[in-house]
């Protein structure tokens, strides 16, 4: 059975047939488009099948999924299951959450899609946890259901901030004053990695050529650059704290589903900035639980490094008929 997958952004849309043999997963065409070019899904679709009818789709969406009609967060694009089941012929459409498309795409990467951080010992059918800071931060459980792992939803990015040591309590007074909620997604995201840097620029001084290159480009990526490369102080301490934090939130997660099946690391950061996680930062404040320290050292935590993980997320929930998240 051929179907549909999409993986849709604000930027970019990815769309693919697939079908399972063998019980994996095979592309069997992909196509990029840039979502800005049309205003909605349906016609984006039609020119990408030119005229196939797979059985079924299934699409990853950056959007809180409400229903069988949703419209793009930041850009004025619809995606209407109802309609893309009429226009396009298919006999069943799902719309699902990007972060849940990532959490099904897990089963269709290959050890060269993974990057380890932590050996560990997966115990099979156990719970596993998925976190992953990008525009956003994004947080699911993956629960066995006998054939495979169901993905749970979650909004545990937007839990309250719970600062560990004095730089980390400094920084939750700096941005108190700038939202009347500090979350972990005001830390863990793009917007986050550029606010932790100005926290340090209250009391340290960049350098001249990262604030040039900052009003030049996108400034958590240039952020990035300059504190992977060491190029300047300030940067690579905000990286530093950046990766610390990140760590202590993957580990509550761990702490709080018991995720003895494995901890993925997935988002856009993360495979940007693998060189920071590998350097035992980020692992440090995983494990930095006190009592649990020793049972946090015995869980396999995995960063991400396929991009189209969402993509083949969808590819599954389609060909598997699962419900809508």
């Amino acid at each position: 059975m051929t179907v549909l997958a999409g993986d849709v952004g604000g930027t970019k849309t990815f769309l693919a047939l697939a079908h399972m043999a063998s019980g994996r997963l095979i592309i069997e065409r992909e196509a990029r488009f840039a979502t800005g070019d049309y205003s909605a899904l349906t016609p984006m679709i039609q020119d990408f099948l030119a005229g196939a009818v797979p059985a079924a789709a299934c699409f990853g969406i950056a959007s809180p999924i409400t229903g069988q009609r949703v419209k793009l967060t930041n850009r004025e694009f619809w995606i209407d299951a109802d309609e893309i089941t009429h226009d396009c012929g298919m006999t069943s459409v799902r719309l699902i959450n990007d972060f849940a498309a990532i959490g099904y795409g897990l089963d269709a990467l290959a050890a060269s899609d993974l990057e380890t951080l932590q050996a560990g010992i997966a115990k099979p059918y156990a719970p596993r946890a998925i976190i992953g800071a990008g525009t956003g931060l994004g947080e699911a459980i993956l629960v066995w259901q006998g054939t495979h792992y169901e993905v749970l939803s979650s909004e545990g990015g937007h839990v309250d901030f719970a600062p560990v040591g004095e730089m980390q309590a400094a920084l939750l007074r700096f941005l108190s004053t700038r939202h009347e909620h500090v979350s972990y997604e005001r830390i863990l995201s793009g917007a986050g990695l550029e606010a932790i840097f100005e926290y340090l620029c209250t009391t340290q001084s960049p350098s001249a050529p990262l604030l040039a290159a900052i009003n030049q480009g996108d400034p958590a990526a240039t952020i990035s650059e300059f504190g992977l490369t060491r190029r300047d102080a300030v940067a690579g301490g905000a990286l530093d704290l950046f990766a610390q934090i990140y760590g202590q939130q993957a580990g509550n997660l761990a702490l709080t589903v018991l995720a003895e099946g494995g901890v993925y690391i997935a988002g856009g950061i993360a495979p940007k900035i693998i060189a920071k996680l590998n350097d035992g930062n980020f692992m440090q404040a995983f494990r930095a639980k006190g009592r649990y320290q020793a049972w946090l050292t015995q869980l396999p935590v995995k960063v991400v490094m396929n991009p189209k993980v969402g993509l083949l997320g969808a590819a599954l929930a389609a060909s598997r008929g699962h419900k809508a998240n």
